[in-house]
């Protein structure tokens, strides 16, 4: 199986949706390397970056049900290494 390194980068300003942004982590807890998340509360939006080691269609799938929340934003940035399982 091949997989990429990759960070999520991901920016919630509707805190009513946290729970599904961590059901959908927790389903893809598996391929997280590591998760930093920064409270910023004087502007009310929480940033999170995530660190993953996934195949290709996994991270994208991902990122496109965070994307897909109302208020998230999210970006993915790849490594340009494959690497083989």
């Amino acid at each position: 199986m091949e997989t990429r390194v990759a960070v999520l980068s991901i920016i919630v300003e509707n805190m009513e949706v946290v729970e599904q942004l961590n059901t959908v982590l927790h389903e893809n807890g598996a391929y997280i390397i590591g998760r930093m998340g920064l409270p910023y509360r004087e502007r009310g939006i929480s940033i999170i970056s995530i660190a993953v080691d996934a195949p290709q269609d996994v991270i994208s799938a991902m990122s496109g049900k965070i994307g897909s929340l109302k208020g998230v934003s999210v970006k993915t940035a790849y490594s340009s290494k494959i690497y083989q399982n």
